[in-house]
């Protein structure tokens, strides 16, 4: 079959078979990575690290892996070898320690009690293998309440508080069902930084350590202000006080829907507006007509109007406005005034579409013998404008395990002498002494990056004390709001100095809500602030200075930008060339959308995270349900806790990761790439990835309760639960678990018996074709006990199934003792003295981490300068001109 037959073409011709090529030298060449993950979490991990060039290899049990029934695998699975090994079995339990000694990294996604009954726990990993560097992904973590609940996503979402925060995305009341990964992707790429950092750490130390990520902290990378918001309700109940974003009945409280409107044009398509930043949203009144508005009293103080009625009518206006133009109308508007900019709402492989996408060369079509031609994103990180490594097939089960088994019996013979020795890679003679820590920034132990003993002694690395891995790492930031500058924040948490750059007047972000500093609080956390003109030929040698003692720079400025503020790869690297360099832009560094602007709603929709979790709402016609639909969608995609800019961050920090070991391990990176609507597409590969007999993806069942009756969410006799027992083994015990419960045998009796027995649920095959009577069973039987005697019955039987949150994750962690104890820590800031915080993204077993606060707009600037050399009546004068602030 031609590609072209199967995809058809583009709307701008051809679908391109082929992408930029290539870097000559991938940078993790040379690694080994063991991957022994059964879950998604693991897989784009290892992805990852794969696709930087790493060999990983995947070790399957037998029948393969149960990632290979994800729509994703084609590219999930790609560029890895594939060894099966039962586990159970002596011998293969050789071939698997024979491949472990000759291992750098180790992933596993196993529960901590599995794992350790299993012989694979932190503990067994490390014992003769002291440089290996052992990765746990789980869903709660290794310690705390809940870390022996099953890691399913939907339960540690449910249990979150997660799909109370998407409540709207339903017109019925109660939680609903959030089909977007988010905790799977954050979860994988916490876990991509904190191997990463252990293995920078790894080269000055000589030795390894243990890593653990999991979906609760992963997730929670996602919220921007949120815990801040509930942190202001509780401390200054009189002075502020947190509202939904919509009343009741969806009509507009936040004055934040205007600038990111959601509307259908004249010929149905709809539009997800972006226009947050002033001028922006003045350019959009323009654009509408009602410019007049701001100088009429009604509508005084616009967009923050007095009264419900205003800001009805107001929405109203707009939704006409937008409903007056068709799309090529809009479209029209879009190419001939950089200031406004929508994107219409996408879904599924649509993304591929994109016009900066095809520009950037970020879709490839692979020809694989197992499944044809496969169209899928490149990789996540590209380089001078070209992917990391050429896309690979995803191996058949046990295709490599011939070599693997031989390698591995090579290694075992060779263990006894190689686990006496600890030798650590010399680090490039490139690397440069990082600038030294501030004394403003909080305390953390560092370490020069020059003059490291390539092979130290043992005693010494085992009784040293040990810092943040990254500490001694320093990176100058230009970034505004949440999607980049975040990224940096939880490096900020490694050991990272970060110092930020601001305007006089502060990044946009201060400002966006009504408290003093509430929208920047968890962004700034970790950094130091200088604020300066970048206008001015002394800012820019400020900067320019600053660039020449950093080790890396980030820039997230819409195309153009960089270049005009004279902060661009070209300029930096020539006053530094071993800078690591990381554009991290919405659209592009150039191309037809690069100069647009870009916020987690409009990339959210053009990426089909909207209409991927509310695929039935944009069905609308009247105003009525136009209105409706909005809301829906809005939910899906502005929700401050789950959207494409928390995505996009743990995207930015796994690409700085990787440069800093890059240029660690001799093979530095020319100026890196990854962007927001590139993070968006990668986080729903299991959405986007587009082969003929691609399996069909379970739905979200109208009623937003889940994917299939047994992973789906329930209403209790009192809440709600959520049960995960979608396979057979789980089916066996949920059934002998239920049966045995006298309050269902007295309330439903004999319906619980019956599911043992009933032909239409004997099997898996069966249970999926009465999935619907299954549910109504289900049901009955759930509504005979409140929620929270549900969750402690069947996870007692290690049934996954918990009772649904109906509050806020940031209040609930923040309120319950134990669960802070577990996931916050304690922090200060300018603004909320000493609080607390959520902790850091990742633990190691031997590097410590930070959990610094958050900074004020040029908190940092005469410290800074002072540290370059500048005396008190030159920064007396520099301020006198409004070149600092």
């Amino acid at each position: 079959m031609s590609t072209a037959s199967l995809f058809g073409p583009g709307p701008d011709g051809p679908v391109p078979v082929s992408s930029p090529v290539p870097v000559s030298s991938p940078p993790l060449a040379g690694l080994r990575v063991i991957d022994l993950s059964t879950t998604m979490p693991g897989a784009l991990a290892t992805q990852f690290l794969a696709d930087a060039g790493a060999d990983v290899v995947g070790v399957e049990p037998p029948g393969g892996s149960p990632l290979r029934r994800s729509p994703a695998w084609p590219a999930v699975g790609g560029g890895r070898r594939s060894i099966v090994v039962d586990l159970r079995h002596p011998a293969d339990r050789d071939v698997l320690d024979g491949l472990l000694a000759g291992a750098d990294v180790v992933v596993t996604t196993l529960r901590p009690r599995t794992a350790r009954r299993l012989g694979l726990g932190p503990d067994d990993l490390a014992r003769h293998r002291p440089r290996l560097v052992s990765a746990a992904i789980t869903g709660w973590g290794s310690a705390g309440p809940w870390a022996d609940l099953k890691g399913y996503e939907a339960l540690v979402m449910a249990k979150l508080g997660m799909f109370h925060a998407k409540r709207r995305l339903v017109p019925r009341p109660g939680p609903a069902y959030c089909s977007v990964a988010y905790a799977t992707w954050g979860a994988a790429h916490t876990a991509v930084q904190g191997i990463v950092a252990a293995l920078v750490e790894r080269e000055s130390s000589g030795r390894g350590q243990h890593v653990e990520a999991d979906l609760v902290r992963g997730v929670s990378m996602m919220d921007t202000w949120g815990w801040f918001e509930h942190l202001v309700a509780v401390r200054f109940p009189d002075a502020y006080r947190t509202v939904d974003a919509t009343t009741p009945t969806g009509d507009p409280v936040s004055a934040l829907v205007y600038p990111l409107l959601v509307a259908p044009t004249r010929d149905g398509h709809w539009l997800q507006f972006a226009q947050v930043e002033p001028r922006l949203f003045a350019a959009m009144l323009a654009e509408f007509g009602l410019t007049p508005l701001l100088a009429d009293p009604k509508w005084a103080g616009l967009p923050v109007l007095e009264t419900q009625e205003l800001r009805t009518e107001l929405w109203e206006i707009m939704i006409r406005k937008v409903g007056e133009r068709t799309l090529a109308d809009w479209q029209q508007v879009f190419a001939t005034n950089p200031d406004i900019n929508a994107e219409v709402f996408t879904v599924g492989s649509g993304v591929l579409d994109h016009p900066q996408i095809r520009h950037d060369g970020r879709v490839v079509v692979l020809d694989t013998a197992e499944h044809g031609p496969v169209r899928r994103p490149t990789t996540l990180v590209h380089v001078d404008g070209a992917p990391l490594t050429p896309p690979r097939p995803a191996p058949r089960p046990d295709e490599h395990g011939a070599d693997l088994r031989a390698e591995a019996a090579a290694a075992r013979s060779a263990a006894p002498h190689s686990a006496t020795t600890c030798p650590a890679t010399t680090r490039s003679a490139t690397t440069r002494s990082a600038t030294t820590r501030s004394a403003t920034t909080c305390s953390a132990t560092t370490r020069s990056a020059a003059g490291r003993s390539a092979d130290p002694p043992a005693e010494s690395a085992v009784s040293a004390p040990v810092g943040p891995p990254l500490a001694g790492v320093t990176i100058l930031e230009f970034g505004l709001m949440f999607a980049a500058p975040f990224g940096t924040t939880m490096l900020a948490d490694l050991g990272a100095r970060v110092i930020k750059v601001e305007t006089l007047e502060g990044d946009t972000i201060r400002r966006i809500l009504p408290f003093p500093e509430l929208g920047a609080v968890r962004v700034m956390q970790g950094k130091e602030s200088i604020a300066l003109d970048l206008g001015t030929d002394e800012g820019r040698r400020i900067v320019h200075e600053l660039a020449r003692r950093s080790d890396v720079v980030l820039q997230a400025f819409r195309a153009g930008a960089a270049e005009r503020a004279g902060v661009d790869a070209a300029t930096l690297r020539a006053v530094n060339p071993d800078l690591i360099y990381v554009n991290a832009p919405g659209y592009g560094t150039d191309g037809p959308c690069g100069d647009r602007p870009a916020y987690a709603p409009s990339i959210g929709a053009a990426t089909g995270i909207a209409l991927t979790e509310a695929p039935n709402a944009a069905k609308a016609t009247s105003l009525a349900e136009i209105k409706s639909a909005s809301v829906r969608i809005r939910s899906a995609s502005a929700v401050t806790s789950l959207q494409a800019d928390g995505l996009a961050a743990l995207g930015v920090a796994s690409a700085i990761s990787l440069g800093l070991l890059a240029r660690t391990r001799g093979r530095p990176l020319g100026p890196m790439t990854v962007t927001m609507i590139a993070t968006g597409m990668h986080a729903l590969l299991e959405h986007v990835v587009e082969y003929a007999g691609r399996p069909a993806r379970p739905a979200v069942d109208e009623g937003g309760h889940g994917l299939t009756a047994l992973y789906r969410m329930y209403p209790a006799a009192r809440g709600w639960v959520f049960l995960a027992a979608p396979t057979p083994r789980e089916w066996a015990t949920l059934v002998a678990t239920l049966a045995a419960d006298p309050a269902v045998e007295l309330a439903a009796a004999p319906l619980a018996d019956a599911l043992a027995v009933d032909p239409r649920f004997a099997t898996a095959a069966a249970r999926a074709e009465h999935d619907d009577e299954l549910a109504v069973a289900l049901g009955r039987i759930f509504a005979t006990r409140p929620a929270a005697e549900w969750e402690q019955r069947l996870t007692a039987a290690d049934v996954g199934c918990v009772q649904v949150t109906e509050m806020d994750a940031e209040l609930q962690l923040q309120t319950d003792p134990v669960l802070a104890a577990e996931y916050a820590s304690p922090a200060v800031s300018p603004i909320f003295d000493e609080h607390l915080r959520m902790g850091p993204p990742v633990r190691f077993s031997r590097s410590a981490t930070r959990s610094p606060g958050g900074c004020l707009a040029g908190e940092h600037t005469e410290a800074i300068l002072h540290e370059l050399g500048y005396g008190d009546e030159k920064i007396k004068d520099l301020r006198a001109r409004a070149v600092i602030g």
